[in-house]
């Protein structure tokens, strides 16, 4: 029998903004990033959460700042290093919350794309290119590319981020730090594909955020991810289809197969795709981080 999945998240008299996944709360020159067990599909958040998702969400972000050589926003994931408000349930946060660096946050996902999936096979389909970036025309659903691209798309607080040129990121953040975050981004992602392979999985894409502080640009949120990337399992990739996955593309599988509409609140999810969805988000962070996972 599964825990019941954390939803929702009460810190009294904390300022809170309540994002898709996250709840996040200001302590004043500190953050806390709270990973709830919502998981959203097209767009919508589903009514049934995944128990103990936040707790792999944030156990995987703190493995990859660990080992990535970034500068980037975890302080502490012990909560108690905040004045928490009197009857804050302790036991609750634990394992699902970081205590972060406040940073003014750069306005665009800066994902890359080392394989060809998702909306960017969308897109390949109608026009050979994928954000403006050409692409060979021999191509299929899954294809590795003849190297990783940089993809940019704009955050979106609601709804889906849109896809957008690498001009017209420059004409948002400026030429130069968009300069900056691209060679960043490609170069955190090739260290992680490669590291990954090593652990036999695939990093099909990612998207990261970063924010500045002072001047000085660091990683933010979550990092490489089953919610932010799409990770394939290497022994069974076989590019022209879709690929099975760790990732919540099994969630949408899902639900493709069931008559939602998509415009109208989604359905509950069935127990035994909660149960297999939660296997395989803690599944990858057995693989990739090779820790022991305390809520197993």
């Amino acid at each position: 029998m599964l825990a019941a999945p954390l939803t929702e998240t009460h810190l009294e008299g904390i300022p809170v903004q309540h994002g898709k996944v996250r709840d996040v709360y200001d302590f004043g020159d500190r953050l806390l990033l709270v990973a709830t067990d919502r998981i959203s599909a097209f767009d919508w958040i589903l009514p049934t959460g995944i128990p103990d998702k936040g707790r792999v969400l944030t156990q995987m972000s703190d493995f990859w700042f660990d080992r990535l050589d970034v500068e980037h926003h975890l302080l502490s994931l012990d909560v108690t290093t905040l004045p928490l408000p009197d009857g804050t349930n302790v036991d609750e946060l634990n394992g699902r919350s970081m205590v972060v660096r406040k940073s003014k946050v750069v306005p665009i996902e800066c994902v890359v794309r080392g394989y060809l999936a998702g909306s960017g096979w969308k897109e390949y389909q109608q026009s050979q290119s994928v954000c403006g970036i050409e692409l060979p025309r021999d191509l299929v659903n899954s294809s590795r590319l003849p190297e990783p691209i940089f993809t940019p798309a704009t955050k979106a607080e609601e709804g889906h981020d849109e896809n957008i040129p690498f001009e017209r990121m420059c004409e948002i953040v400026g030429t130069e730090l968009s300069e900056t975050l691209r060679q960043k981004s490609l170069d955190i992602y090739q260290a992680a594909a490669e590291y990954a392979l090593q652990k036999g999985i695939v990093i099909a894409d990612t998207k990261f955020e970063f924010g500045q502080v002072d001047g000085e640009l660091i990683l933010i949120d979550e990092v490489l991810t089953p919610d932010s990337s799409r990770f394939w399992p290497e022994d069974q990739y076989e590019p022209g289809k879709n690929q099975p996955s760790f990732d919540k593309q099994f969630v949408r599988d899902w639900l493709e197969t069931t008559d939602w509409d998509k415009n109208s609140p989604p359905p509950e999810v069935p127990a035994e795709i909660v149960s297999q969805t939660r296997a395989k988000y803690i599944d990858a962070y057995h693989r990739l981080s090779e820790r022991a996972f305390a809520w197993e």
